[in-house]
């Protein structure tokens, strides 16, 4: 008998358990050794200068937004193909989430859309854009950074579903998702369904040194120990006169930060992880063309993830009819596939900010008919062609 098969999951390995055992005997649990050298490895996977763990991917989200200062009124744009969080994190700090529909081939944020919207208010009503590497698949961030440029706006790259994607330049350059090349910042998840797995956790890179320092500060109370940034005198930081240097303990919370840290237990099973995220990814990249060649001539699939080069498959999506129909049979036959996502806007909370049914009608559209088909590295042959008998099977019922 078949045993459940998810949509995603993590696949921990004796190296990442044996790395954490050596971590939880050592003298740090958290803020030690092991958070550096992760930040310095994700760093070079993905060709930034620098990168910041902190505590998931919505941290992550908020702590780029406030790095940003976002601000009350600001307008930013994104896409309602996304996890929440892309857009939550502009409302928590007192801005305005303005969705763009999506590319219905691509599933991403529809950059002529985006374009729309600001040619149709004045120059500096929206401050920035989050554009989504939806399901692995890069976003052409040259094309965003271009049209960012031209109208002052700042970019975070989401890039939680695609470590290790990537999409090639007008000069026919691979640039990975996250590089920093075209984005002010983009962010990663270490959640269990995603290609590196820590528990919880996420991940900021950026090659821009000040936001780097700032968000450095953010995710730890807004607290430095650097003395050549204090304010405060040295004799007040002493608490006597007479000091020619800053005491070894003394530190400074300079601005309003949050405990978004990571620890070095999951900083260690991340580092682990991550040595493996190539493998991974080859193995992902197999699992889709598997399910590209036994769905292209099917007539009952009205779109589905392309087989493309640098795309990294944390998803792989068909569209189709009867999209809840095919859910409860996969179900039935323990599958348990996922719908990404409901489009944001329609959500009650946005709703209530005045959104409504018929504002993005490609997004609306992709939402009626996608599925999620069980998609990580330990998918096994047989669990994947069992998948696929089922969808077809399912459909040829019902022709």
């Amino acid at each position: 008998m078949m045993k459940p098969i998810p949509y995603g999951r993590q696949n921990i390995s004796q190296e990442d358990i044996d790395a954490v055992i050596a971590t939880l005997k050592s003298d740090y649990l958290t803020q030690g050794p092991r958070v550096l050298e992760f930040e310095e490895a994700f760093a070079e996977y993905v060709g930034s200068k620098y990168a910041v763990a902190v505590a998931n991917g919505t941290a992550a989200l908020h702590l780029c937004a406030l790095a940003l200062n976002v601000k009350k009124g600001d307008k930013v744009i994104t896409t309602p193909i996304t996890f929440a969080a892309s857009a939550n994190c502009v409302r928590y700090c007192g801005g305005e989430v303005v969705f763009a529909d999506i590319e219905p081939d691509t599933y991403l944020l529809d950059i002529n859309k985006v374009e729309e919207l600001l040619l149709a208010s004045p120059k500096g009503t929206y401050k920035g854009i989050i554009p989504v590497d939806f399901a692995g698949r890069s976003v052409d961030m040259e094309a965003f950074a271009n049209l960012a440029n031209k109208h002052d706006l700042w970019i975070i790259e989401d890039s939680c579903h695609a470590p290790g994607g990537y999409f090639k330049d007008s000069n026919d350059i691979q640039q990975q998702c996250g590089n920093g090349k075209f984005a002010d910042l983009a962010i990663f998840s270490f959640h269990p369904v995603k290609h590196i797995a820590a528990g919880e956790g996420g991940m900021i890179t950026t090659n821009d040194e000040d936001l780097y320092k700032s968000l450095l500060m953010l995710r730890t109370h807004g607290i430095t120990k650097d003395s050549e940034t204090f304010k405060n005198s040295i004799d007040f930081a002493a608490g006597e006169s007479g000091f020619s240097e800053y005491p070894t303990w003394y530190m400074e919370m300079q601005t309003l930060g949050y405990n978004y840290r990571l620890t070095d237990f999951q900083s260690a099973l991340g580092h682990s992880q991550l040595s493996r995220a190539n493998q991974g990814l080859e193995i992902r990249r197999k699992l889709a063309k598997v399910y590209k060649d036994a769905f292209c001539d099917k007539k009952f699939i009205k779109g589905q993830s392309d087989v493309i080069e640098g795309h990294a498959y944390h998803l792989y999506i068909i569209e189709v009819d009867d999209r809840t129909g095919l859910y409860n049979h996969l179900r039935d036959c323990k599958i348990y596939a996922q719908i990404h996502y409901i489009p944001c806007h329609l959500m009650p909370y946005y709703r209530s900010r005045g959104w409504q049914e018929g504002d993005l009608p490609q997004a609306e559209q992709y939402y009626k008919r996608c599925i999620s088909l069980p998609m990580y590295p330990t998918l096994e042959t047989k669990e994947q062609q069992y998948v696929i008998e089922q969808v077809l099977e399912f459909y040829e019922k019902s022709v």
